[in-house]
């Protein structure tokens, strides 16, 4: 049985380490493997204070949860979730909190296949106050310059779509670096890593880059 993260075990890893148990830990989501937890028992262990291990930036989508797909308990991830995995100063503001206050040691930006509000981007959709959160993610559609027919850069096209969500997340990362002093100081002096990823939602398996 998996121990609940403490002080002396966040301080223990290393954020390469901590990235190796986010891949671990999909490895056993995805063969199903998945470590026995006494969730009862990880509630009343944390109830006096929380060292999880890693920030996980990733998208709203139902079928996308950061503790299932890296197996892990109460008490091991920040999990940050707006639809399509960006940021802005809030979230900026809380990852800042989540690593240099709170001690995580790895960033994930983590993007999914066929992602809804990506789809959104590729249609230019406008309805209410969706119509701002698309605009952050066109940068993304407009950055992908394959294909280049118009009929073939919209949601109907899963391939584009993906590469869109791939390339969502590499500037949500360069954005990172770009607006949050604290965190780029951090990965700079290789306190934290920050890493991106791609969740498939056909198999469970994320591809890290």
């Amino acid at each position: 049985m998996m121990i609940t993260q403490n002080k002396e075990t966040q301080a223990a890893m290393t954020p390469q380490a901590a990235l190796k148990e986010l891949k671990e830990g999909n490895q056993r989501f995805v063969g199903q493997q998945q470590i026995s937890r006494n969730f009862n028992e990880q509630i009343q262990s944390t109830s006096t204070g929380q060292f999880p291990f890693a920030t996980v930036l990733h998208c709203i989508d139902s079928r996308v949860s950061a503790e299932h797909i890296f197996d892990q308990g109460i008490g091991d991830l920040f999990s940050v979730r707006i639809a399509g995995n960006f940021v802005n100063e809030d979230i900026l503001g809380s990852m800042e909190f989540a690593t240099k206050l709170a001690g995580t040691k790895v960033i994930l930006v983590l993007g999914h296949t066929a992602c809804g509000a990506i789809k959104g981007a590729c249609d230019h959709a406008r309805m209410g106050n969706l119509t701002t959160l698309i605009n952050k993610l066109e940068p993304a559609v407009e950055a992908v310059k394959e294909p280049k027919e118009e009929d073939q850069r919209t949601s109907k096209n899963i391939d584009f779509v993906n590469a869109v969500a791939k390339q969502n997340v590499l500037m949500t990362i360069e954005n990172i670096l770009k607006k949050s002093e604290v965190i780029r100081e951090l990965v700079e002096d290789e306190d934290v890593l920050l890493v991106g990823g791609m969740y498939d939602i056909s198999t469970g398996s994320v591809d890290f880059y």
